[in-house]
C-alpha cells in the first residue's frame, strides 16, 4: 500500500542545501539579462564621449576663428596706417595692396563665423543648413587660409628688398603687418583641419 502511494506521488528535487539556509529558493537570471544591461552601458557612455569631442571640436574651431578676426584685423589696420608719404606708402604697391584686402576678406570672413557660431551655441540654431554647413567651413576655411599665405609670398620678397636698402618706420610697418596675417594664416589653417575632420565624420542621414 505504501509502496502504492509513492509511485503516484511526483517526488520534487530539493533546494539546495545554501537556499534552505537563507530560507528560499535561489533563483536563477536568465541568460542574456546581464549582457543586455552591459551593452546599453556602453551605448551611452559611447554617445556621451562623442558629445563631448564635438564640443570640444566646436569650442576649438570658434577659438582659431576667433582668432584669426582678431589678427587680420591688426593686419589691415597696421597696413591701412602705413602712409609715411613719398616712396614710404603702401598704396604705390600691388603687393601691399593685395595684403590689406585678403586681410580685410580675412577679418569679414572670420567675424562672420564667429557671430553664427555664437549664435549656435546660444540658441542651439544653425542658420546654414546642416548638410551644408560641413562644406561650407571646410572650403571657407581653407580658401581664406590659401589667401592669406599667397598675400604673403607676394610681400615678402618686397619688404626684404626694402629692407636691404633702408630699414625704418614703414618696412617696419610693413614687417609687422606681415607677421600678423601670418598669424591668422596659422589659425584658420588649424581651423580647416578641424573643418575637415568634422566633415568626414559628418551624417546626412
Amino acid at each position: 500500500m505504501a509502496a502504492a502511494v509513492a509511485d503516484g506521488i511526483e517526488l520534487k528535487p530539493s533546494a539546495p542545501a545554501e537556499d534552505i539556509e537563507n530560507g528560499a529558493p535561489r533563483s536563477v537570471p536568465s541568460n542574456g539579462a546581464g549582457t543586455v544591461g552591459e551593452d546599453g552601458g556602453a551605448v551611452v557612455t559611447s554617445v556621451v564621449r562623442r558629445w563631448k569631442r564635438e564640443d570640444l571640436l566646436e569650442k576649438s574651431t570658434l577659438l582659431l576663428r576667433a582668432l584669426g578676426c582678431l589678427f587680420s584685423l591688426v593686419s589691415l589696420l597696421v597696413m591701412a596706417s602705413n602712409k609715411h608719404g613719398d616712396w614710404k606708402d603702401f598704396d604705390r604697391y600691388e603687393e601691399y595692396r593685395y595684403v590689406l584686402a585678403i586681410a580685410i576678406l580675412a577679418f569679414l570672413y572670420s567675424m562672420a563665423q564667429v557671430v553664427r557660431q555664437v549664435q549656435r551655441f546660444n540658441t542651439g540654431r544653425d542658420p546654414v543648413p546642416k548638410r551644408f554647413s560641413g562644406i561650407l567651413d571646410f572650403a571657407g576655411d581653407q580658401g581664406i587660409a590659401y589667401l592669406l599665405i599667397s598675400s604673403l609670398s607676394a610681400a615678402i620678397p618686397l619688404t626684404n628688398r626694402m629692407r636691404d636698402g633702408a630699414d625704418n618706420m614703414f618696412t617696419d610697418a610693413s614687417s609687422a603687418s606681415i607677421s600678423m596675417s601670418f598669424f591668422a594664416f596659422i589659425a584658420l589653417a588649424l581651423s580647416a583641419l578641424i573643418s575637415g575632420y568634422k566633415l568626414s565624420k559628418q551624417t546626412y542621414i
